[in-house]
Parts: structure tokens; sequence; C-alpha cells
């Protein structure tokens, strides 16, 4: 089967989108395809003179008339860019499967569903989470009335990854805006589409110059850097690798921005004896595998108890090589490419050194070959690693690849403590029919998410975000809103 995936008409050039205006620049670099490495596009980069305007012009809407819109207004506006991608929802759908080679029926479902859903969630909460208040009585009898107001932070720099880009932006942009702020956004350089298209239909619902920004480029010496170190700057959310979170959380300590970060992951998921074992299996496929394993949610360590061990080592074999791999449209699949020929070898280079380290390779290991042109893309086979001690690197650092390695364990203790022995702490996922232990385990696990007989279910309006070097901070919901927002207690005698 041949398939070509291009990007809308509009975006065969991706401008930055500054002060309400697309802007080119004079410095381009190559948007490639991760299916079969042709070039999709060529992006505009920022440089620091139009990050500079960019935040200048955030500035100027955050203190002029968007800054004392009311919330109602800011509501509509909200609604209005979810009906925009909305009625623009396949070319959105195009975009995000050229740029990350996801499969056409995930994408469908979850990215840009989810990115009206975002615009949505938060203009409906934002018009009800109003502040707290309370009374108060003084010694003497005297009545003071306390209630607190939710006002803009300011001017918030929002950089998202390139595994989820349309989720992850709208995720931030979307509780931005309804708090009052101006964004400026800089997607990843890997997936630069979906933001310049959603500029557009932020240009097209009449959103005020300013208000919302898109900057392309890279980290260091680029648009991120300037983006971060700019004393315009009042906030940056971030999701991406841990590192690279130290990188910007070094850069924002010079203004004491504010900083909201969603980091890595080394997830584990625990397979009690009890457990519906053919609910486990495909969850555990799912938490593995799904988006190529690139997801920060998902699962790279398995831990089985003891009885069910061997059987479910069999189980995981046969669903994982009956998986299909391929284009993004072709009936059945459930795997595309990585993000990357650059990404692929880092994650063929664990996939060597699991074996190095010990590792039995129960499935996968490689790379499939297809005699076409996805032979140029960046594809690898879903692995199943066995045998390694917690100790090993390949057990320890994350490598956002279709991986698990599984191991046997014999009690709630020993899995509990082993579950916790990592520097990361995002969430978990455990399988089991027995409530009580399922109320037991969860508490104890150090992490920020915990499923219980599920994986990757979410409330908007519940709390997201890890512990340790997966994060800093919760976004979602009202908890969202408290980081974009400065909240001020107003204390009244009566």
């Amino acid at each position: 089967m041949s398939s070509v995936f291009s990007l809308p008409p509009t975006l065969s050039g991706l401008r930055n989108y500054v002060d309400g205006e697309f802007v080119e620049s004079s410095k381009t670099f190559d948007n490639v395809s991760p299916l079969n490495g042709r070039v999709l596009a060529k992006v505009h980069e920022a440089d620091e003179a139009l990050v500079d305007r960019a935040v200048r012009s955030a500035r100027r809407a955050v203190e002029g008339a968007w800054g004392r819109t009311n919330v109602q207004e800011r509501a509509k506006v909200l609604h209005a860019v979810a009906d925009g991608i909305e009625r623009r929802f396949d070319e959105f759908l195009a975009a995000e499967i050229a740029d990350t080679g996801r499969p056409l029926e995930q994408a469908r479902s979850l990215d840009v569903y989810r990115g009206i859903a975002n615009f949505r969630t938060f203009a409906d909460l934002g018009k009800v989470a109003h502040g707290d208040y309370f009374e108060t009585f003084l010694p003497d009898g005297t009545k003071l009335l306390n209630h607190t107001l939710r006002k803009p932070l300011g001017v918030v720099a929002s950089i998202s990854p390139w595994n989820l880009p349309l989720l992850s932006l709208t995720w931030k942009a979307a509780p931005v805006l309804i708090c009052g702020n101006a964004i400026v956004c800089k997607p990843s350089e890997e997936t630069p589409s979906s933001a310049t298209l959603l500029a557009e239909v932020f240009h097209e619902a009449g959103v005020p110059a300013g208000v919302f920004n898109v900057v392309h480029g890279f980290g260091p010496g680029s648009a991120g850097e300037a983006l971060t170190r700019h004393p315009g700057i009042d906030a940056v959310t971030f999701t991406g690798e841990s590192r690279t979170g130290a990188a910007i959380m070094k850069a924002a300590a010079d203004g004491v921005k504010d900083i909201s970060f969603e980091l890595g992951g080394k997830n584990a998921a625990v397979v009690f004896a009890d457990a519906d074992f053919d609910a486990a299996v495909e969850g555990v496929i799912r938490s593995s595998f799904t988006n190529s394993g690139q997801v920060c949610l998902c699962s790279e360590r398995v831990y089985v108890e003891r009885p069910i061990f061997d059987r479910f080592i069999a189980a995981m074999k046969a669903r994982t090589e009956a998986l299909k791999i391929g284009w993004p449209d072709e009936p059945g699949v459930f795997m595309g490419s990585l993000i990357s020929r650059e990404h692929r070898e880092k994650v063929l280079s664990y996939y060597r050194l699991a074996v190095e380290e010990g590792a039995t390779v129960v499935t996968g290991g490689g790379v499939p070959v297809f005699g076409d042109e996805r032979d140029d893309g960046a594809f690898v086979q879903p692995t199943i690693w066995t045998g390694l001690p917690d100790t090993a690197r390949c057990m320890i650092e994350e490598v956002f690849g279709p991986v698990c390695h599984i191991s046997p364990f014999d009690s709630e203790d020993e899995v509990i403590r082993r579950v916790n022995d990592t520097a990361y702490g995002l969430a978990s996922s455990v399988w089991t029919t027995n409530l009580s232990r399922a109320h037991r385990v969860t508490p104890r696990l150090s992490v920020g998410i915990v499923w219980v007989n599920t994986w990757f279910s979410r409330d908007l309006r519940t709390p997201f975000g890890g512990t340790r070097l997966s994060g800093i901070g919760r976004e979602g919901g009202r908890y969202s809103l408290d980081f974009y927002s400065e909240t001020t207690n107003v204390c009244i005698k009566v």
C-alpha cells in the first residue's frame, strides 16, 4: 500500500504569528516527514528580535483591552476557536499525521478531539470557577468579609512537545487565555504545523493582536532560549524531557518567573495475579506501545505477580507480534513511525544497550523492512525485554520508544518498593480485581497519577502532573486556573 501525507495548502511555508500578523524570517529549516523522510515544508525560524516583538505585543494585549475583558467575553473567544478547529478538523488531522506519523484513528479520536475539548472545557470552567468567600468575626463581634479575586498573571511562555503537539499546546493555551493572559507559544521544531494552523484559526476568529503568538525555532541559541530568558515573560509552562526542564528552570530563575513543568517518566504497570488477565494484557499493550511509546505516560517497566508471569509473557509476545505497523491510514494499523530518524537512533541505542546489559529480547529489537519509501522513515519494532536487574540503565533511563521490560514480583511490599525506586514520579497503572488491594497499593505509589484497571483515561478537570524529575506543579481544571492567575484577597470590615 502506498500513501503520501501532505500538509494543508496554507502550510506550504510555516510562518511565525506575531502581533496578529504572519511573519516570515530570513532563516528557515526543514519540516521532515517521519514516515518517509521527505521535506514537508520550510519553517521560518524566529530570531531574538522577533521573539522580543512577540513578547511586547503580548504585554500590550494583557495590559490593554484583553486584560480588561470579563471571563464571559473570554469564554466566547475560546468557544469560537474551538468551533474553528472543528470546522477545519480534517486539516488539523492531516497536519498532526504529517508531522508525527501516528495512526489516523488515534489522531482523530485523541489529538484533534482533545484540542477542541480543551478550549471548550476551560471556557466553561472559567465562567464558574469564582474565588473563595469567607466570613470572619473579631473578638468584639465585628464581621469581616473576605473574598478572593482572580487576575491575569501576565505574559506566559508556552513550550510544547512533539509527541502530542496539538493536544499539548491547547492544554496550555486554553487556561492561559481564559484567565485573561496573553501567550507566546513555541511548538517543537519537529512538529510546527498544527501550531501554525491554530494561529490561522485565532486570526480568523478575530482574536485581538498579541493575545496569541507563535514563534518557531529550536531551544538553545534559538527561539526557546530567547523566550525563556526574556524579562517580559511572567511564567513559563513546559512539557518535555527533564534535562530541558532543568535548563529552562535555570533561565527562568533570573526573573523569578513562575514555572509549570510536566517532564519525563519511567512509569510502571503492576499486574496482580487476580487481575482480569485479558484486560491487563490489552492494557499493557496500549500503555507500552501507543504512539510508538512516545507518550510521557507510557509504561516502560512492567511488574507481574509470579504465578501468572510466564503466561503473561507468552500473551504479550503473541499480542505484540500481531500489532500492525505501517502507514497511518492502513486498516488496523496500531503503530506508525517514531518522530525522526535521530530519535530512532536513540531508541535503537537502548535496544543495543539492553542486550549488552543481559536482557532477553522476547520480541522486537530492530527495524521493520517494508521495501518501499517507509524504509526512509523512522519506524522501529515494538520490543519486550525480560531478565534485567532494576539497576540496569535500561530500567532507570527513559527510552521514550515502544518498549517495556517485564519482571516478576512476589508481594505487595516488594513491588511497591520497586515501583518507587526511580528518580521519576509521573504515573503508574495497577491491574487487580481486589478493591481492597487497589486502595492499599495506590496511596503508597510515589507518582502524580495512578490508574486502576485502565490507562490514559483523563477527566480534564482533574490534576495532572508528577513528582521529582517528572515535573513541578499540576495542570487541569482549577489547578490550571490557580497557576495562570494571580489571586488577591479582599478583606472588608462590615
